[in-house]
């Protein structure tokens, strides 16, 4: 999984239970589907949601409840970008 980051981001994903508010193929929270959002969002808005939740709430104007928490920013960069990655795959 080392040499794949989108295998890697899956791995984090799953580990941080993201699927508790977010859903990937019917798979979790269907409130907040993140199915395409490989091609909605760009790389660094991604990027942004994980690590700045709450800049990106205000940015987007998003009143989804309860918003994104900001704890995911201490990830370690690698699994970041994994996480990253995999987003970027959902196309």
């Amino acid at each position: 999984a080392q040499d794949d980051p989108v295998k890697k981001g899956q791995e984090v994903y799953a580990a941080q239970k993201c699927s508790v508010c977010h859903a990937i193929e019917g798979k979790g929270n269907k409130a907040n589907p993140l199915d395409g959002v490989g091609t909605k969002l760009s790389a660094a808005d991604i990027r942004a949601w994980i690590t700045d939740p709450v800049a990106m709430t205000a940015k987007t104007k998003s009143t989804k409840k309860p918003p994104m928490p900001a704890k995911y920013g201490k990830l370690a960069a690698a699994e970041i970008d994994a996480l990253v990655a995999y987003m970027q795959s959902l196309k």
